[in-house]
């Protein structure tokens, strides 16, 4: 159906849900958010305040929402009447925007204040259920749209494209995304695919929904900008939320005027991911753990692999090891002797490599493959490599405490994986007068090299 255009309260590309413990710290963030985005007033987080009052504080700029349990609020599903009373008294403020179920009809109440208030008509559906594009076909009457559902597979947010292209092709007001970690691209990327706006939680609050992401981030990443001639790019491994990835690269993508956009993926499957690859369209990618060996073999390439990248969609491949250059380059400038290697994943694979090159002598030990502390005492290190896991929690602990405090005697330096400050073994290394090669330099180093990759080699439309 086409919409009915009207000219005024028109809606913002960026919705932020007021998830705020109190009214007074809400109202406070509304006062920063600036003219791209609009406070999402959430009835059933405020049950007791008045309606009406509420959106006066907003200076009626708002969207009024009553969420019910049963679509991740916390109205009770059992009271409808009661919510619907609950937006006919915020009503009375005259909001700009009010958000109504897909499914239910316009109640008298809310079809009278028509004349001021525009509907958002919306549908959380349950996992596994794909129906948007059923749903565009028999739209009920309203002048915007949302539709939310599940990412099971990273894939899933690629099945968007078209529904969201086919609405803007219409004149159709949509937001359609997937919740979840996996759902986190279609958030971030609803204008590339012709979405109108998309929802961010408050920097100062707590994200109301699974995969929602702070306002802040979506604007660094410059979300509301993106059209559809952007390549995709991105970080994925299994966590990868936490990544200083899309910090880093997205503002060297945009000072070398890069239509390209670098985003987090939740993934820890090889097979997924090569799916979600030409789901997406991805141009760049990053490659953490567990992937580094897997996902490159699944491509044909030989790892470990830390950087894939291709000038379009359906063109062959390029890999790197960047992790590898920048573990040499700090290398070079570290004592030479036996080496002290914690790990067995990708990146102690790569350590070895580069040791073994360098003619060093390396005693690599993991759970599966432990060491005694004779051994470590005989290897005397010079060196140790922290390559396990340990310290992406900050509770973690130093790993094989009994063969650091084995190798103190000899070792002259240490080096860490992990891309956190003040990691157990960092800390350790500390405390032993050790010099330190910091995860955060070794990202910097190897990122860098990403980048350049990413700049050089990307290209072409999503």
């Amino acid at each position: 159906m086409a919409l009915q255009e009207r000219p005024v309260n028109p809606l913002p590309f960026y919705l932020v849900t007021l998830t705020h413990s109190d009214w007074e710290a809400a109202l406070a963030c509304t006062r920063r958010l600036g003219e791209d985005a609009l406070p999402e007033l959430r009835l059933d987080l405020f049950p007791e305040a008045d309606p009406e009052a509420l959106v006066d504080a907003l200076k009626r700029r708002c969207l009024v929402t009553c969420r019910r349990v049963s679509e991740g609020g916390r109205w009770p599903d059992e009271d409808e009447g009661g919510r619907i009373a609950q937006l006919v008294k915020a009503l009375k403020g005259k909001p700009q925007w009010l958000d109504l179920e897909w499914e239910l009809p316009i109640p008298s109440e809310i079809q009278a204040a028509r004349t001021h208030v525009r509907l958002l008509r919306s549908i959380h559906v349950r996992p596994g259920v794909f129906d948007l594009e059923a749903r565009l076909r028999n739209l009920p009457e309203g002048e915007a749209y949302k539709w939310v559902g599940w990412a099971g597979r990273l894939g899933d947010n690629g099945r968007l494209r078209a529904p969201l292209e086919w609405a803007k092709d219409h004149g159709i007001r949509l937001a359609a995304f997937l919740m979840g970690p996996k759902g986190l691209p279609s958030r971030a990327l609803q204008a590339v695919w012709g979405g109108a706006f998309t929802y961010a939680a408050p920097d100062d609050g707590p994200a109301a929904a699974p995969g929602q992401l702070p306002l802040s981030t979506l604007r660094a990443w410059r979300a509301a900008k993106l059209h559809p001639g952007f390549g995709l790019c991105g970080v994925i491994g299994d966590p990868v939320l936490h990544s200083r990835g899309p910090a880093f690269h997205n503002p060297r993508l945009q000072y070398a005027l890069k239509d390209l956009v670098y985003l987090p993926f939740h993934c820890g499957d090889a097979a997924e991911a090569v799916e979600a690859l030409e789901a997406l369209g991805i141009l760049g990618l990053s490659i953490t753990a567990p992937l580094k060996l897997t996902l490159p073999e699944a491509l044909g390439l030989k790892g470990p692999l830390n950087t894939l990248w291709r000038r379009k969609v359906g063109e062959a491949w390029q890999g790197a090891n960047t992790d590898a250059e920048a573990f040499e380059q700090s290398l070079s400038n570290l004592q030479a002797g036996p080496v002290l290697l914690l790990g067995e994943g990708g990146v102690a694979r790569t350590s070895r490599d580069r040791l073994e090159a360098a003619g060093r002598a390396v005693l690599q030990v993991s759970r599966r493959h432990p060491a005694t502390v004779a051994e470590v005492i005989a290897l005397a290190p010079v060196g140790l490599v922290q390559a396990t896991s340990l310290g992406m929690d900050p509770t973690d602990l130093a790993p094989f405490p009994e063969l650091l405090t084995a190798a103190q005697a000899t070792a002259r330096w240490a080096l860490e994986w992990i891309y956190k400050e003040d990691t157990a073994f960092a800390l350790w290394a500390r405390e032993a007068g050790l010099q330190l090669v910091a995860g955060a330099t070794l990202f910097e180093a190897q990122a860098e090299a990403q980048s350049r990759r990413f700049i050089e080699g990307c290209g072409g439309v999503l």
